[in-house]
């Protein structure tokens, strides 16, 4: 499993990253809540132990900003051992907190601990009826769209072709078939209605439409969308 140890001491990750490491975890590192944000959406992680005190962005902060998006156990890391900063940590979102200094010991057992209750709660399985690629994620169920835990709004068509797409990232779909699939009916010259709702979806999920992320043409063949890592 993989445990991302964020804290502004590097001194501190690189302890944890061997305590951690000797117990067969695989440890992501970073050293402010940008750089944990962005492992999150580049990797797949299991459990977060994260300073809340940190430049740029701290630790509060981005566990917020993760937990718009997933459900993954958080330990909260401070110097601090007043009560008032473990009730708030606890109140916004964290599963657990700790205080320095640690107890190596205390703290794997607080890891392994959170770990069992997240595998035994399924949350190691993505939600249902929920698609995602990095950023990128639509609950199928509440017809949701969002983009690095903002919503997009799509029309009915964008939504069905985006999810088409998404539920097989990775995988490249022709014209005529993602015309068949959508509209439900035999495909005839289809391919400038398709492009037209391909540049739309593209507008509303990519930061940059000429050099788009998720959703990518595959000259001559069709259109996929990039399977990325959560």
């Amino acid at each position: 499993m993989n445990i991302l140890v964020c804290d502004d001491e590097r001194e501190i990750v690189e302890a944890l990253a061997i305590y951690l490491g000797n117990e067969g975890y695989t440890i992501c590192k970073a050293y402010n809540g940008l750089q944990a944000l962005a492992a999150v959406r580049e990797q797949t992680i299991h459990l977060i132990i994260m300073d809340i005190m940190m430049p740029h962005l701290d630790g509060i902060q981005a566990m917020l900003k993760i937990r718009a998006q997933h459900n993954i156990p958080i330990l909260l890391l401070s110097a601090k051992s007043e009560d008032t900063d473990k009730i708030l940590g606890l109140n916004m979102g964290a599963d657990d907190y700790i205080s320095k200094p640690f107890q190596p010991l205390e703290l794997i057992a607080r890891v392994k601990s959170n770990l069992r209750r997240y595998t035994a709660l399924g949350s190691l399985e993505p939600e249902a009826d929920t698609y995602a690629s990095g950023g990128l994620s639509v609950n199928d169920r509440d017809k949701r769209v969002t983009v690095d835990g903002e919503e997009v709004r799509l029309t009915s068509l964008q939504y069905k072709i985006l999810l088409l797409l998404l539920k097989n990232a990775g995988r490249v779909f022709s014209i005529d078939e993602i015309y068949e699939r959508v509209w439900n009916e035999e495909a005839f010259n289809a391919e400038n209605t398709v492009a037209v709702h391909i540049r739309r979806i593209r507008e509303k999920i990519e930061i940059n439409v000429k050099e788009p992320k998720y959703l990518k043409v595959v000259w001559g063949i069709g259109y996929k969308i990039e399977k990325i890592p959560q």
